[in-house]
């Protein structure tokens, strides 16, 4: 329970502060679709006896960049970059899941998440992946907030926007992969694009939104691991649906107070 609250915390306010970029810059679909790649990756590193998360985190940091090339050079848009790398992912791992047969059960634990089962060697590198993204996200906090709210006036004041949205895919998919062990494969995107949508919502300024972000996902994840714990609950399920849960108190508080 220890290692599952310090990676989890960790991984939380990582995918809540990236959320509010990827929610603002209306790519919120990206985790969900390096999601898809990321059982690829998993697959790969099974059926080869390599270690899954080091493999699946080459192969969606790679599926990232692909993402952003065909967004920016073939002219068919993020959407269609997203469907067609995440569609290739996921047959890929069907495949291979198909093929090789022996390792369904440990794919199983990749796509639903097993936070209470993680080991000390993967908190400490999922700590190291999360504390990297947000260490990146301080830095370059001022130009990705300029590109996301002005994308055209930040190109103009020499902003480089095509590094900026290349750092943005990198974090998404070093983001999900450190997070398939806290929620799941299938709800990584949840624990991305849920917290940091409450937010938006509740918040009056986008500082404020980042801030209420990062608390609703820890709460979330603390939360869930508890009712988890206490009454038998599956641990990535919780999380998500509590996240929905506070997600949809301020969609109420907003529309009966006027918030923001």
């Amino acid at each position: 329970m220890k290692r599952a609250f310090l990676a989890g915390a960790l991984v939380g306010a990582s995918c809540a502060i990236l959320g509010i970029f990827l929610v603002l810059r209306r790519e919120a679909m990206i985790g969900h679709g390096l999601s898809h790649v990321t059982f690829g990756g998993v697959a790969i590193g099974l059926m080869f006896n390599l270690a899954p998360l080091p493999v699946a985190l080459v192969f969606t940091l790679l599926a990232g960049l692909w993402i952003n090339a065909i967004k920016d050079k073939s002219g068919l848009g993020g959407d269609t970059g997203i469907g067609i790398v995440s569609s290739l992912g996921m047959a890929l791992g069907v495949m291979l899941a198909s093929i090789a047969g022996d390792f369904n059960a440990e794919l199983f634990s990749y796509l639903f998440g097993s936070i209470l089962a993680i080991s000390q060697g993967e908190v400490w590198m999922a700590g190291g992946l999360a504390l990297v993204t947000l260490a990146t996200l301080a830095l370059f906090y001022n130009e990705l907030v300029y590109a996301t709210f002005d994308n055209q006036t930040a190109k103009t004041a020499g902003i480089n926007v095509g590094v900026l949205d290349m750092l943005i895919a990198i974090l998404t998919a070093v983001t999900v992969v450190t997070g398939m062990k806290v929620v799941g494969l299938l709800l990584v995107a949840a624990l991305m694009i849920i917290p940091a949508a409450a937010g938006l919502t509740m918040a009056a300024s986008f500082r404020q939104a980042v801030f209420m972000a990062v608390i609703f996902a820890v709460v979330s994840i603390f939360v869930g691991l508890i009712l988890a714990f206490c009454l038998d609950w599956p641990a990535s399920g919780s999380i998500v649906l509590l996240s929905g849960l506070i997600l949809g108190i301020g969609l109420v508080f907003r529309q009966r107070y006027k918030w923001t």
